[in-house]
């Protein structure tokens, strides 16, 4: 699905993303969505135990590859803190990027804008740790 070196562009991205801030950031592909992107997300945003984050401070960016499909989900610590639209003007950039096919720069540019908003809102602590792996998960 995605090789070896855009996987590690991406988790690149999570990090630099996550570098001032105490949000979390994850990435999971699947080959198919049989259902709503944003359902599938909300399944995967739960197995992935996003929600046990303190400051309920996680972002799952959820991509269908084959059936062209994606979601960003954030936690409801996020959505209480970041600007009304926010997810949709990501969205709105990666799909510019999208319709060229460029998968892996959509999500590293959504990645990107979302640890911007992260380190406003959630800035990084000195006692901070890193509460979800940097690691993309993959379905079937």
């Amino acid at each position: 699905m995605i090789t070896k070196e855009e996987r590690q562009r991406l988790v690149n991205a999570i990090e630099e993303a996550e570098v001032d801030s105490s949000g979390e950031i994850r990435i999971h592909f699947e080959k198919k969505c049989s259902n709503d992107p944003m359902v599938r997300a909300a399944e995967i945003f739960e197995r992935l135990k996003m929600g046990e984050t303190e400051l309920k401070n996680g972002v799952l960016f959820y991509v269908a590859l084959k059936d062209k499909k994606f979601a960003i989900l954030g936690d409801s610590g996020i959505d209480e803190r970041v600007p009304e639209g926010f997810w949709n003007n990501i969205k709105d950039e990666m799909i510019q990027l999208l319709k060229k096919d460029d998968i892996v720069g959509a999500i590293e540019k959504g990645v990107k804008m979302a640890g911007q908003q992260l380190g406003a809102h959630f800035p990084y602590q000195t006692d901070d740790v890193n509460e979800l792996p940097n690691e993309i998960s993959f379905g079937d």
